[in-house]
């Protein structure tokens, strides 16, 4: 661990460091679909004349995605703010472990494998069936399916998580067939291979932060237990579910396929039970149903199965959750809070449930927990159940009133601070609500610039990738609503108001000899707190005070 040492310029401000993640709030083309331009932002507006205003890049190999056709998300942004440095993530992990064979070769993989070889129970995969990149990728499904027909494996059934948020509304179908087709080539020699059971991933299995054990309870209903609305195929579900409603495939009812035996894939003793998804904030909740003992009281799961139970990834290195995985998570180290609270500084962390873990677990590494509880303090205010289409402002008002009388009467360096109303409102593909959800942040921001001046701080204001700023496309001249990140860049800005302009300027050299992306705001963070970073974080976007001078 390498300490931190005086920055040889600059000086920390009198009052915190406020670092603002204005969540899906990216920088679009200003055309009708962008619901950022559409919106009243008063403050964003003037953040933009600042000397320090720009954009960052946040998605692609920017944030450790596989390609610059790989959307950003929340988890990697957040990951490499904290960081400092690009760590290859999740997707490009996984990818390269199957490419190269080592997930197959893993122990994770073999006992498996042998487990249900020796029982005779089926593999089970459960996981987000969708080609999004930012839990999952169908690929990596189809990839494991294939290797365990090659190594023997006699049956194995496939409980699909409906996407229609990373990617297209209603998409599901292209998926399905896709996967049925693999499947039907599989069942070949003796393979039993099909679909056992489906869902949306905002109504089954996928809740993130414990906001709703019972999304968990009513997936472990239709995995585990198969049971729930029966039907023949998952092509036959979602055409009958569709039929019956408008929501898009995340909102979809959970499902059973079965024959005229009943379900054909409950999850019973002696199987194997593979959760493919990489990220790991939607996916430690069933881990840890089916991982805890009977300390477990989050829902009555009744005969708890027997299995040999692993994850894409160890999704929580703290709680060692899950025990047995197939692919090892980034390592990533000295994290700047890390760094600032070796140094002795006090921190402040502060979002509501949707995104709270964003500004705790995945900014700080992937870690569970406090640095130094002595001199951090991290604060989650409960978001609402309500359908966030209905209620776009969010807790964007009750976050900020928590932040004011947090730094009102206890002293910190650095404030960090997620608003999620463009991501989750985005998500939602409602460009009305989605423009409002801009509006909300601004307003919030705008009271953080008042604090600013009062206390003699630094605004730091940025985004972890875009949404909110481009909410729906045309292909073939129909216009697609958009419920998935975008590949816009996102803005930067530095309000100081001591600074000459109320701002410092940007490095030239930085800013015009590179592309700058997320990975730079730790150092510029360390920078504006009077440190200098270490060496191999990726540079300050400030220029020199002297430079600035000039």
């Amino acid at each position: 661990m390498s300490a931190l040492s005086p920055h040889p310029i600059r000086r920390a401000p009198e009052g915190p460091l406020f670092f603002v993640v204005m969540d899906g709030v990216g920088i679009g083309a200003g055309d009708a679909s962008d619901a950022v331009a559409a919106a009243c932002t008063p403050t964003l507006d003037w953040l933009r004349q600042l000397p320090s205003a720009s954009a960052l890049l946040a998605h692609g190999v920017a944030v450790g995605m596989p390609s610059d056709r790989d959307m950003g998300n929340s988890e990697v942004g957040h990951n490499t703010i904290g960081a400092g440095r690009v760590f290859a993530q999740g997707a490009k992990l996984v990818a390269s472990a199957i490419a190269s064979g080592q997930m197959f070769e893993g122990e994770a993989w073999q006992r498996a494998v042998a487990h249900v070889r020796a029982s005779g129970e089926a593999l089970h995969f459960v996981g987000l069936l969708s080609d999004g990149n930012v839990h999952s990728h169908i690929d990596h499904l189809v990839a494991m399916l294939e290797r365990a027909a090659a190594e023997g494996v006699a049956r194995s059934r496939v409980h699909i998580l409906l996407d229609g948020r990373d990617v297209e509304q209603r998409s599901a179908l292209r998926y399905i067939d896709q996967l049925e087709a693999v499947l039907t080539r599989l069942r070949g020699d003796g393979r039993d291979y099909c679909i056992a059971s489906g869902g949306g991933r905002m109504k089954i299995t996928m809740d993130r932060y414990e906001a709703d054990w019972n999304m968990v309870a009513e997936g472990w209903r239709v995995h585990v237990q198969g049971q729930g609305r029966r039907f023949n195929s998952a092509r036959e579900a979602v055409e009958t579910m569709y039929a019956e409603s408008s929501v898009s495939d995340q909102w979809l009812e959970g499902f059973v396929i079965a024959d005229a035996s009943g379900p054909v894939g409950p999850i019973r003793d002696g199987a194997s039970v593979l959760l493919f998804n990489f990220r790991g904030d939607r996916a430690l909740e069933l881990s840890r149903a089916f991982e805890s003992g009977p300390e477990f009281r989050e829902f009555d799961r009744g005969e708890v199965p027997d299995v040999f139970f692993a994850g894409m990834m160890q999704y929580d290195g703290d709680l060692r959750l899950p025990k047995s995985f197939l692919v090892e998570p980034p390592a990533i180290d000295r994290t700047m809070g890390e760094l600032l609270a070796r140094a002795g500084k006090r921190q402040l962390a502060i979002a509501e449930t949707h995104k709270y873990g964003h500004v705790t677990y995945f900014w700080n590494g992937n870690r569970s927990g406090r640095f130094d509880p002595s001199r951090e303090t991290y604060i989650e205010v409960a978001s609402d159940l309500d359908p966030l289409e209905e209620r776009p402002w969010m807790k964007a008002a009750e976050v900020t009133d928590r932040l004011v009388a947090e730094v009102q009467t206890h002293p910190y360096d650095l404030v960090r601070v997620n608003y999620a109303n463009g991501d989750m409102v985005g998500h939602t593909g409602d460009l009305h609500a989605a423009r409002m959800a801009v509006e909300a942040v601004d307003l919030c921001v705008g009271r953080l610039v008042a604090v600013v001046k009062r206390m003699r701080g630094i605004l730091l204001v940025t985004a972890d990738h875009g949404n909110a700023d481009q909410m729906f496309e045309f292909k073939n001249d129909e216009r697609i609503v958009r419920t998935s990140h975008s590949l816009n860049p996102v803005p930067f800005a530095v309000f100081d108001p001591s600074a000459p302009g109320q701002s410092p300027r940007l490095s030239a050299k930085v800013v015009r000899d590179t592309t700058p992306g997320l990975a730079n705001l730790a150092a510029t963070t360390l920078e504006l707190l009077g440190l200098r970073a270490p060496e191999d974080y990726e540079p300050s976007l400030l220029a020199n005070p002297d430079e600035e001078a000039g």
